[in-house]
């Protein structure tokens, strides 16, 4: 399964694939309001919601469209939220994405930037891409401020999924030069 961290390690946290186990720990991604802040999209209940979301991950794995990966703190063995190399399409355009969400009671922690400095250092080292993007919403200042600290600048303002979005970005040449 191309593109997936399964089995890397940070200084705190382990990447494994999804497993339908880890369902029951992730709803709680999908009932907490302060997450609908950063995709505001009509929601169908939680449960079908997060049922879908793992849906898609499962089909990205078997089509070798990368996917979320469990992160895993390693001190407590507790699913904090997902990461992983995503391949989208933006704009026309084929693009590997970084992507990252964390269940709302692990935010601020620095566990976001962690994952994501790994997923890019893992796409580098593999030769996956010449650049990575993460699509971000424009209320997710949060998120935005993980991609800045990932190296990543704001290419440009669009819309995906109907949602208006910043497509961050950073180049493998600009990456090297900062490692």
């Amino acid at each position: 399964m191309k593109y997936l961290l399964e089995n890397q390690e940070t200084d705190r946290l382990l990447f494994r694939a999804i497993q339908s186990a880890d369902v029951d720990q992730w709803i709680g991604f999908f009932t907490d309001p302060k997450t609908y802040l950063y995709w505001p999209e009509e929601k169908e209940s939680p449960e079908a919601e997060c049922k879908k979301w793992y849906d898609r991950q499962f089909e990205r794995y078997q089509n070798d469209l990368g996917g979320m990966n469990a992160l895993i703190d390693k001190a407590s063995g507790t699913l904090i939220g997902h990461a992983g190399l995503l391949v989208q399409e933006v704009d026309g355009q084929q693009e590997l994405e970084i992507a990252y969400s964390l269940l709302p009671k692990f935010w601020n922690n620095g566990y976001a930037i962690e994952a994501a400095q790994k997923c890019k250092t893992y796409a580098f080292e593999n030769n996956f891409a010449e650049s990575l993007i993460s699509i971000i919403s424009l209320p997710n200042v949060p998120s935005q401020n993980v991609a800045l600290k990932n190296g990543m600048t704001i290419e440009k303002q669009t819309e995906y999924k109907k949602i208006p979005v910043y497509i961050f970005r950073i180049f493998r040449s600009v990456a090297l030069k900062k490692a």
